[in-house]
Order: C-alpha cells, then sequence, then structure tokens
C-alpha cells in the first residue's frame, strides 16, 4: 500500500509529457495523423483503407443503427464465457502439471499435440461435433484461451523457488493450504502474463467463432459489411476489436499493480 501510494505522488510530480500514459499514446496518435494524410493526399486508395475520419462516420452510422450496441453485447457474452471455461481449465491442469512429474506426464504430452492444431482447422470438426450454435463459437474461443494460461501456469509454478515448497512441508501444511499461501501467489506474476496473452487470443478467437454462420455479433456486421463492400465498416468493426483488446488488456494491468504491490518493478 506504502508503495502504491508512494508511485501515486511521484506521478503527480511528473510533468504530463513525461508520464508514461502520455508516451504510450504518442505512436497512435502519430499513426492516425499519418493515414489521414496519407489517404487524403491521395497516397493511400480510399477503396482499399478509408481515412480514419470516413471509419469514425461509419462507426456512427453503425452506432446510430443500433447494430454496434448489440454486436457488442453478444460478441462481449461469447468472449466472456468462452475466456472463463478456458481459464478454469487451464488453471486446473496448469497446476496438476506443475505439481507432480506423474500430473506433467499425463496431461501435457496430449495437450501439447492439440496446442500445434490451428482454430481454422478445428472448424469443421467442431461443427460435426456441436452444430452451429453458439456452442461451436464458445469453445473456439475457450481453446484459444486455454494455452497461453496454461503453460504461464505450468511455468510459474515449476520456477518456484524451492525453499517456498520447503516452507510448506517444514509448516506440515495440507495440499490447500500450500496452494493458497505458497503455491499460487509465487506464480502469480506469470499467471498473470498468462491471463494477458489469453485476454488478446480470446479476442483473435472471436474473430475466427464469428465466422461460424454467426447471424449476430461484430463479427455478423463486419461479414455483412463485406458482402456489400463497405471497407469503412470493416476496418471500424476490426478497430473495435482492437480497442476491446486493448482495454481488456489495461483493466488486468490494472489488476496486476495491485495484485504485485509488493514487487517495487511494478509500480515503476
Amino acid at each position: 500500500m506504502l508503495l502504491e501510494k508512494r508511485a501515486e505522488t511521484e506521478e503527480r510530480g511528473i510533468p504530463l509529457y513525461r508520464r508514461p500514459g502520455f508516451l504510450r499514446a504518442l505512436s497512435p496518435v502519430v499513426l492516425l495523423l499519418v493515414w489521414q494524410v496519407g489517404s487524403t493526399s491521395g497516397w493511400i486508395p480510399a477503396k482499399k483503407l478509408p481515412a480514419p475520419s470516413v471509419v469514425f462516420e461509419a462507426g456512427l452510422e453503425t452506432y446510430r443503427s443500433g447494430q454496434l450496441g448489440d454486436a457488442l453485447l453478444v460478441s462481449g457474452q461469447r468472449a466472456l464465457y468462452g475466456f472463463v471455461l478456458g481459464a478454469v481449465l487451464a488453471l486446473l491442469l496448469g497446476v496438476l502439471a506443475g505439481l507432480s512429474k506423474i500430473g506433467e506426464y499425463a496431461v501435457d504430452p496430449p495437450l501439447q499435440m492439440i496446442r500445434t492444431i490451428p482454430l481454422f482447422g478445428l472448424i469443421p470438426l467442431f461443427i460435426i461435433w456441436f452444430g452451429i450454435g453458439e456452442e461451436p463459437k464458445v469453445y473456439l474461443i475457450a481453446l484459444g484461451v486455454f494455452f497461453p494460461l496454461y503453460l504461464n501456469t505450468f511455468a510459474g509454478i515449476r520456477q518456484l523457488d524451492p525453499k517456498l515448497l520447503e516452507l510448506g512441508s517444514a509448516l506440515r501444511l495440507g495440499l490447500g493450504e500450500r496452494l493458497r499461501l505458497l503455491i499460487l501467489p509465487g506464480a502469480l506474476p506469470q499467471i498473470l502474463v498468462g491471463v494477458r496473452q489469453s485476454l488478446g487470443i480470446a479476442w483473435l478467437s472471436l474473430v475466427v467463432a464469428e465466422q461460424i454462420n454467426a447471424n449476430a455479433g461484430l463479427g455478423f456486421v463486419v461479414n455483412n459489411a463485406r458482402e456489400f463492400l463497405r471497407t469503412d465498416i470493416v476496418v471500424f468493426g476490426l478497430v473495435i476489436y482492437s480497442l476491446l483488446g486493448l482495454a481488456t488488456d489495461s483493466i488486468v494491468r490494472v489488476l496486476e499493480r495491485r495484485a504485485l504491490r509488493w514487487r517495487p518493478a511494478v509500480n515503476r
């Protein structure tokens, strides 16, 4: 808590142009300006990549029609359900494989085989298994979410200081107490890295999943715009995907700062 307050106090004394948030925003703003200038000057063909101002107008059109709100609600639910399912399985199997050699030998080899299969390659099989409703979409997202978090959970547990495990044995802690007090807190930095990676993959997987006979959601809006050659709406949909990914990553970064405030590097 003291480290967090000290970091906030130090940040207040830093000029705006030197703050991390301002510096991180510079490159996207510069790219937007270059994009706008290139489009208005004719360097970038409007049919292939409309100007940011045109994309913004297309976004307003989509918003006013009510499509955007409905699409975000449907896509958000799919991403949430898929992320929760994939994250829970990843944590359970990551802990199981990380805690024992037997668990590793039983769990890790088949998972590494599945990990090499591309999501697009699984779409026909998922349609055969689960139909064309919501299930295959959610399961594809869960599969994409699973592997980054599983790998980071497994690595975080295996990289723990052996003295922590010796401490648990010396204190005669049960398995549940070791997990709660020693193992998961010690592996938490690596697990949070996996969460950030998994959230990014969740939105990428959503793009793939919404190719399966979607009649609602952000992917449906993008595909419908493609049929009518509305490149501006297609680009707007991609921008929304990227902003959703950025927003969820920022949320995890805030949680990371709070959960790991005992680490001085996190508060720099």
